[in-house]
């Protein structure tokens, strides 16, 4: 893999402005949003979400969406074939009959989906936009607040954050979600037009002579706010680092404050040397990573690297109220970003990820005050987990060893 080039600004996001923008809580915040946009739409609605579970909060929005497309919406979703793989049979069976269209992201249904090289490569983006008017982004799975996958059920939610989009930057999004959808479904028209040629040649050939439908795309909606904002996506095309470079050249133009959270932190060295140079050149750094985490690996992968974060002067919080998923960052005030993307070589290298960048003081003022009462909660970290010595190198050694074979599974070197 190669490394990220220098940060220049050609590699910036595509801001746009005249926007509406409103940071969304949890779930608790987020799926009654959905749900009302959804009941209200009109024309079209596009869904893709790395988890679609069919609980106490995704069973209302599968049979919204039903609902819509019955009275004549376009319904189209995506869902990942990893992480949706428990539901998306049921999902099927539940939307396909009212005239949803529903396909999955590199599925597995069968032994040799699990062969596949790419089968490490997910979409773990979370978006939403309806009748090209309301968008949703995010790092909110369609997932309860109080359950989590692999534990019991908290009676605390899990602290995470969305966004509710509107004006010219849900074209953005409505393009995204028309991209992917396309993405996902070209290997599938391919292989049924191949079987179609074979089995009812005839059929094939006067199907392929009559013209198609062309749906068009919602008309952009108007400025409506004083947001500025961009989509910034990651794929393993053309912007396999976008986010990591947003990142990256926020970091080196703040000068007062950094804030970050994020599950799973596992940086390159850029990333890792982005956030020591702001603290040593006086920036207050501040990371708000898991307490509790859900899965052992990625909090020893974070560990590891807080004796060289520390020693820099960047601060350490660990949140332990409930789990944590949020995915966001702030930088001085006017610079936020929040959306599906962790601070790991997962999002950063592998996986489709989709986050908002937003320059507007109310929002990030909103992002500061969600950050401040997850603070408040949090412990901070004074002192390396890992004693000096054998334990902090075994660690971090196991981890790197890890995150290697991982990346080249996937086809790709792991950045040092």
């Amino acid at each position: 893999m190669d490394h990220p080039t220098p940060v220049t600004p050609q590699h910036g996001p595509q801001w746009i402005a005249g926007n509406q923008i409103d940071l969304l809580r949890g779930g608790d915040a987020l799926f009654p949003a959905m749900l009302t946009a959804i009941r209200q739409a009109r024309h079209e609605v596009w869904l893709a979400t790395y988890i679609f579970q069919l609980d106490e909060a995704g069973a209302p929005l599968c049979q919204a969406l039903a609902d819509a497309a019955r009275r004549g919406v376009r319904v189209r979703v995506v869902v990942d074939g990893f992480g949706s793989r428990d539901t998306v049979a049921a999902l099927r069976q539940r939307l396909v009959p009212a005239g949803v269209e529903i396909a999955a992201f590199r599925p597995l249904e069968h032994v040799w989906h699990w062969l596949r090289p790419t089968l490490l490569r997910r979409l773990h983006l979370k978006l939403c936009s309806v009748d090209g008017e309301r968008a949703f982004v995010g790092g909110i799975n369609i997932l309860d607040d109080r359950r989590n996958i692999g534990h019991p059920p908290s009676a605390v939610p899990r602290f995470d954050l969305a966004v509710q989009l509107r004006g010219p930057v849900v074209g953005a999004v409505v393009q995204a979600l028309r991209d992917v959808w396309a993405r996902v479904l070209r290997w599938q028209r391919w292989r049924a037009r191949v079987r179609d040629s074979l089995h009812h040649p005839w059929q094939a050939w006067r199907q392929r002579r009559q013209p198609r439908a062309l749906v068009a795309p919602p008309a952009p909606s108007g400025a409506c706010g004083a947001a500025t904002v961009a989509l910034v996506m990651r794929d393993n095309r053309r912007h396999r680092h976008a986010i990591e470079h947003c990142h990256l050249m926020a970091l080196a133009q703040a000068r007062e404050h950094v804030d970050v959270v994020t599950p799973y932190f596992y940086p390159g060295r850029h990333f890792r040397q982005a956030l020591v140079d702001a603290a040593r050149r006086g920036v207050r750094v501040r990371l708000l990573l898991q307490g509790k985490p859900d899965y052992w690996l990625a909090g020893l992968a974070a560990r590891v690297l807080y004796d060289e974060l520390l020693a820099a002067g960047v601060e350490i919080h660990e949140y332990s109220a409930a789990f944590l998923h949020a995915k966001a960052a702030r930088v001085d005030g006017n610079w936020a970003t929040v959306g599906s993307s962790n601070i790991d070589p997962l999002s950063l290298l592998l996986n489709l990820e989709a986050n908002v960048v937003v320059r507007d003081p109310r929002f990030n003022q909103a992002v500061t005050e969600a950050l401040a009462q997850a603070l408040a909660q949090a412990q901070r970290i004074t002192t390396p987990p890992l004693k000096p010595g054998w334990p902090a190198w075994l660690g971090r050694t196991v981890v790197r060893w890890i995150a290697r074979t991982y990346l080249r599974l996937a086809g790709l070197r792991f950045p040092d």
